[in-house]
């Protein structure tokens, strides 16, 4: 089983628990995990070298899934944009830089943690979750656990990690922090804003996103 691995810091709670997961139920051996952002994990996904992995919500519609997303109920801290004049997408992703124009936002769109690193340093920036919430209410979907086969495996993952509230080891944050460039304490805050259980609100979420693209696809968006 090969699972795309995007090491951003939203999923670090989900990497632990997939660590501890796998050894525990034997399956470490048989996963491999393939590393990207999501852009990349998105292809690899749609073109099946990939078996399973958080797809970004835009190329997650009509793929299999479990109630396990990425979720922001109101800002998100790593998904900004930096208002200008000219807008400028960020090549990791896919959702986000939909989610400006959605939004009708001008701007350079920073996402994952050199987004969180901009955040930090208080200059001007738009959290593009808390802009969401704001005009429909409801929180932002920017990914889904989506998999190819072995349902019964990924349901087994989602009972599992929505029941637990993981504790990140003192090793894995520092070395997070040593990766990121991003101080442990404002790691563990940021992951505060983050939710992964893809409940009825969440849910109503994606569907307003998903009508909203629909909308702006027939004024020719």
């Amino acid at each position: 089983m090969i699972f795309g691995k995007i090491e951003y810091l939203n999923l670090l709670p989900f990497h632990v628990f997939m660590k501890r997961f796998t050894k525990s139920s034997g399956q470490a051996m048989s996963m491999n995990h393939k590393k990207g952002v999501p852009a990349k994990i998105n292809r690899e996904f749609h073109a099946r070298r990939v078996d399973a992995a958080f797809i970004s919500s835009i190329k997650a519609k009509g793929q299999r899934h479990v109630d396990l997303g990425i979720i922001a109920k109101k800002e998100v801290l790593s998904v900004l944009l930096i208002p200008h004049a000219n807008s400028k997408e960020d090549a990791e992703s896919a959702t986000s830089n939909l989610l400006a124009n959605l939004l009708n936002l001008k701007g350079e769109v920073l996402i994952g943690d050199k987004a969180l690193r901009y955040y930090l340093t208080d200059q001007p920036r738009i959290d593009l979750a808390k802009a969401w919430q704001e005009r429909f209410k409801t929180p932002f979907v920017f990914g889904v656990l989506c998999y190819h086969k072995d349902k019964a495996l990924y349901k087994t993952i989602e009972k599992k990690f929505s029941k637990q509230r993981v504790k990140i080891p003192q090793y894995i944050l520092k070395e997070a922090s040593k990766r990121t460039g991003i101080a442990e304490k404002s790691i563990l805050e940021y992951l505060e804003h983050i939710s992964y259980k893809l409940d009825a609100k969440s849910k109503k979420g994606l569907r307003t996103f998903y009508k909203e693209v629909q909308l702006a696809k027939r004024k020719g968006f």
